[in-house]
């Protein structure tokens, strides 16, 4: 049973997304002024924060495993460093194919001095709207990890979520441990929208 706390937390979580989903839509000229409050209400009443992805690959191992695994996203927006953080898995488009998705970690975001293991490389600092996404599997080598110690820096508008609970097997799963901060704000969101029994019934394994 939800406590009245969370709904109220979980209300307010909805309607942020709301209008940041509707005014970016807005800004872009997609709806109009009148539109603009209507789409808000809208999203509230009738959209979810969350969504189920299939992630495959050993890359994310063992928070996902090796044989893949059935996520709970929470749907961002607009991506920046006040709703993502350092720490967290992320749901980003594929900097090779923008119709794919890759999971990876958030290692760093903009300011962050960047310096490579290899002496030859120069070090650098993040620019604004960029971060640096990794791999959990330390086994793999960045060409098999395809990371961005493969492809580089990635805008922050290239994620779209993060993940918040991870369904391994029918008996394995739990949340997703990203930061602190993250966490604490996916909280009332989980005890809503998460329904295990609808996770296994969509996993692939």
């Amino acid at each position: 049973m939800v406590s009245l706390s969370t709904w109220c937390r979980y209300l307010v979580h909805k309607i942020e997304y709301s209008f940041t989903l509707s005014w970016k839509s807005y800004k872009r000229g997609q709806i109009s002024d009148r539109e603009l409050q209507d789409a808000v209400w809208k999203n509230v009443f009738q959209g979810k924060l969350t969504y189920l992805h299939w992630s495959k690959g050993e890359a994310m191992a063992p928070t996902i495993g090796e044989q893949g695994g059935t996520l709970l996203v929470r749907k961002i927006p607009s991506a920046d460093p006040n709703r993502v953080f350092v720490g967290d898995v992320v749901v980003m488009k594929d900097p090779d194919n923008s119709d794919n998705y890759l999971v990876r970690r958030l290692a760093a975001t903009e300011g962050y001095e960047m310096v490579s293991k290899d002496e030859k490389d120069e070090p650098f600092v993040l620019e604004k709207d960029q971060c640096w996404v990794l791999a959990d599997n330390e086994k793999l080598k960045p060409k098999e990890a395809k990371d961005s110690r493969l492809f580089g820096p990635v805008p922050m508008t290239d994620i779209v979520g993060r993940a918040i609970y991870c369904l391994r097997t029918a008996v394995d799963h739990g949340p997703v441990q990203n930061s602190h901060y993250s966490m604490r704000k996916d909280s009332p969101v989980l005890e809503v929208e998460l329904d295990v029994d609808d996770m296994v019934k969509n996993h692939k394994a």
